[in-house]
Parts: C-alpha cells; structure tokens; sequence
C-alpha cells in the first residue's frame, strides 16, 4: 500500500527520529512512503486557540497538497496532528464544498498504530526491545480517535519487552498545547501525578504517540534524575 507520511511540526523540528522511524515500522509492514516537503502545519494551534479564520486557510492548504497524493492513506506518528484532520469538516460549517474534502481527507488519514492493526491488520512488526514499558494514552489519540488498544497490542509483541499497564495511563500528563504555557501551575500539579505513577511502575521506558506528551513528561524525569525514558511508539516498533 502506497501511504503519504504527515510528519507534524513537532517530529518535524525537534523529534525527526519519529519520523525516520514510522517510515522504518511503515516499510516493515509492506508499505512505500511517500513525504511532501510542501506539508504545513495541520492549523490545531491556531484552532486551539480561537483563530479560526487562520485555522480554515491552513486547513485549506493542508487539504490542498494531500488531495494532490494518490497514496491510499495519510499516517502520522501523532493523535493528536490526526484528530486535528479528524476536525476540519467543522471549519467550514457554510461551505458543503470544502467540507466534503475535508470528509474525505480525513477518511483516509489514520495515527500509526490505529492504521496498523485496524487498516493493516497488524500487530507484530518484529520489534525487539530488552526492557520493562509502560504507555501513557495521550488525549487526543484517545479521547477523539479512540486509540486504546492498538498500541497495547503491538508493545506486546515486541520481544523481550515486558509490558506494565500505567496507573491511570489515561490521565493527562499536563501538557495540552498552550494550556501548558498559560496555566503553568495547573500543569506542573498534573504532571506529578503522572510522574509519581510511572515511577510507581518502575519501568524502564515510558511510551506514547505524541511527541509533545512525552517532551512534557521526559523533560520532568529528566530533571528528577529518573532513570526511566521516553520513547515514541514508532521508535519502540522501529527497534531491532
């Protein structure tokens, strides 16, 4: 299957070893990807924020280059970058036009691991890690892709992995786009309840599906001294 990788700002300016590695776990499950350099940024930050005009124009942009794909799906190693795309239809509440394309973007852009066990019908892409992980639900993939059990699925079938169910793993870690910036405080107190049950966990690597999530949450482990890291579910499936 032919498949356009969305490589989200994010991946795309401080975490490219996402992208190298969801193009690795794409090419090991039989696919040839595809990358536009012409991607733009999916608008959420603008969306979140209450730019809604600035969020339609980038939306249109976005719609715009991956209309001109003929890969059969556009994947991305991000829940939330996808339910953004998930949402454009609503930004042109006055448009059929634009609405209809964003429907049928949106029909065909997936998170990795949702398109790997619900579109591939995979859930071992013969992975080995040597470690004890966890997984942290980001928001998004959860809440408005209702990612839950593909990334469990496939940590799973990564050998010599052992995998320890987080408590509350569906609890946010704090970070929520510029929810972060402006209510710090509220932040921080959210974290360390996510901090406190990873290390409750004791495990080795904490694993998620969105960049911004784990920056969050690697930046505090980080700065306890934990010897436990953060992982991106691409890069644990990338590894050999």
């Amino acid at each position: 299957m032919k498949v356009g990788l969305f490589v989200t700002c994010l991946v795309d300016q401080m975490w490219s070893a996402i992208g190298t590695s969801t193009v690795e776990v794409l090419r090991r499950a039989g696919c040839s990807v595809e990358f536009d350099e012409r991607q733009t940024c999916c608008g959420q930050p603008a969306f979140n924020t209450g730019y809604r005009t600035e969020a339609r124009r980038v939306a249109q942009r976005f719609i715009e280059l991956c209309e001109e794909s003929k890969a059969e799906a556009i994947v991305s190693p991000s829940g939330s970058c996808t339910a953004m795309v998930h949402h454009y239809a609503a930004l042109f509440p006055d448009d059929q036009h634009w609405r209809e394309r964003a429907r049928a973007l949106a029909a065909r852009t997936f998170e990795l691991s949702s398109f790997l066990v619900r579109k591939l019908k995979i859930d071992d892409v013969g992975a080995r890690f040597a470690g004890r992980v966890t997984w942290h639900d980001a928001c998004h993939g959860l809440r408005d892709l209702n990612v839950h059990d593909e990334p469990r699925r496939l940590i799973k079938h990564v050998r010599g992995t052992e995998f320890v169910e987080l408590e509350n793993a569906d609890a946010c870690c704090g970070f929520g786009g510029t929810f972060s910036i402006k209510y710090p405080e509220i932040s921080a107190a959210i974290l360390d309840q996510k901090i406190e049950a990873i290390e409750r966990a004791g495990v080795d690597a904490i694993v998620s599906g969105d960049a911004s999530c784990l920056m969050q949450i690697g930046g505090r482990l980080s700065r306890i001294g934990s010897n436990a890291r953060v992982m991106h579910l691409a890069e644990l499936l990338a590894s050999q």
